[in-house]
Order: C-alpha cells, then structure tokens, then sequence
C-alpha cells in the first residue's frame, strides 16, 4: 500500500461530485501498471479508457468510490487541490522506500548518459531527478531521503512554477539500492524505469 501511497501522491487526486459522492482515482498511460495496482489494493472497479486524438497516449483511470478511504487520505495530507499544496506526513521506515518508489515510478525521472563530452575522457553519468509543484513536499522528501541515508539532494526552482529534487551519480545508485534491492517479492515498480540502473551499472562495471 506505501507504494500505491506514493503514486497516488504523484499522479493521483480526490474529487467530490454535486451529490457529495467522494472519489479517488488514479490516471495514468501505462495500463499495466495500473491493473497491478488494482490487483494489489484488492478493488473490483473496471478501469475506465479515455482516447485521445494525434500522438498523445491513451489514458487509463481507476476511480474508487469511498468517503472513509478519502477521509484517510485527506488525514496523510492530501486535499483535493494537492497539486502545489502537497505535504504529506512523515512515512514510517519499513514503508518509506515503497513510498519513494511509488512516487518516483510517478513523479519521477532517471536518466544516464555521457557528460563532460568536451573532454578526453567522457564520464558516464546517472541523474535521478522528482517533480513537484509543491516545494515543502520536495523538501520533506528530501529530509527524510536524508534520515535514510541518502544524501546531497539538490532542490531546485524551475521555469513554470514546478521544483525538482535532484541526485547525481552517487545518490542515485543509493536510491537505486533502497528502492528496489530491499524489496520484498512481487512489489510494485515500473520495469522500464528499473532497467535504466540496471544498464548503467552494467555499462560501469
């Protein structure tokens, strides 16, 4: 559930009908994923399909129907507008990597290359950087990363009103190791994202 927790906190929302029904749902493009979040959580709803024209991707929702689970949400720190108001609570330490690897497989973005490309000798390099229009969010993560371990973040302000949390080479693999090598059997991850380590720790070795 931490991991469900940490996407939910990236791409998922709470809306309230006319008639004071109270929904949460998640809206995402890879429909996989989403079938094994449903799987996980136990839920019977259908996932609903939005088509969309030209190139953009085809969107998948799961929307729950709960005013106790809302309620609960709500309790963690998420409102309905969480968009740049996101602040949730400190995560327990048996969950907390679940939580970082549901937010980052949301939120989040690794990316490995070259750099230093104007020198003899290139260095390959890996970037993990999370996305948020909530800087106290960003900043809380940020500690408590830090309480695990894993340190020198860089918070950033971006053009658009959005901040980006930030780790290089080092903290990267250190992210890679709690997110996904202290993971019990079956959990939640978004392969592609994983693969990305995967091929940069090979290329290194």
């Amino acid at each position: 559930m931490a991991y469900v927790l940490g996407f939910f906190a990236a791409d998922g929302y709470i809306t309230v009908n006319k008639r004071g029904g109270q929904f949460w749902c998640i809206q995402i493009t890879d429909k996989k994923l989403l079938e094994s979040i449903k799987r996980s959580i136990q839920a019977e709803h259908k996932i609903s399909v939005r088509l969309r024209h030209g190139k953009e991707k085809t969107l998948y929702r799961l929307q729950i129907g709960s005013i106790e689970m809302c309620d609960d949400l709500r309790r963690l720190g998420f409102m309905e507008r969480k968009t740049k108001n996101l602040a949730i609570k400190y995560v327990p330490t048996e969950y907390f990597s679940d939580f970082v690897r549901g937010y980052f497989d949301g939120d989040g973005n690794v990316w490995m290359g070259y750099i230093h490309k104007d020198r003899i000798k290139q260095l390959l390099a890996i970037r993990v950087v999370f996305t948020s229009c909530s800087e106290k969010f960003l900043d809380n993560l940020k500690d408590q990363l830090e309480a695990s371990g894993i340190g020198n973040g860089v918070l950033k302000k971006e053009k658009g009103n959005y901040y980006r949390l930030v780790y290089s080479i080092h903290g990267s693999l250190k992210l890679y190791d709690f997110m996904y090598n202290r993971k019990v059997q079956n959990c939640l991850y978004l392969e592609r994202k994983k693969k990305v380590f995967e091929k940069y720790i090979k290329m290194r070795a």
